[in-house]
């Protein structure tokens, strides 16, 4: 469902998990500066801007709420960030049959266990049910 478009790619992440915001902060960095704001849905104010777009959402996965309202989510979110680069003409691979459903297992498994890896460390560590 779309929502209100913000005028320019807006990236939502759980900035209260380690595992998450170095993903985040990585992916940003694989993009042209300025192509994509980046914000924890957990700072006050943010999800106030996306009515269309749940904590609950954002808590299971990643979200791109495109420059028109799109939301995608997930792995998905990822490919259409990655739009934004010349080689990321080859993140549409995703879209192929199989793969896509494959990427989006494999997503799925590492966000449900994004709080039990002991990678994320200390205060920093998400503490997902």
């Amino acid at each position: 469902m779309p929502v209100a478009g913000p005028g320019h790619d807006v990236l939502l992440f759980d900035g209260g998990c380690a595992f998450c915001s170095r993903w985040a902060a990585r992916l940003l960095r694989w993009l042209p500066q300025g192509a994509v704001e980046a914000r924890s849905f957990r700072e006050p104010g943010t999800l106030e801007r996306f009515p269309g777009v749940s904590p609950d959402r954002c808590e299971r996965a990643l979200q791109l709420v495109r420059a028109d309202g799109r939301v995608f989510e997930g792995a998905e979110a990822a490919v259409q960030a990655l739009r934004h680069r010349r080689w990321g003409v080859l993140a549409r691979g995703y879209y192929t049959p199989g793969l896509r459903r494959l990427a989006d297992a494999v997503y799925r498994l590492t966000a449900r266990n994004r709080g039990r890896s002991g990678r994320g460390g200390g205060a920093g560590r998400c503490a997902l049910p």
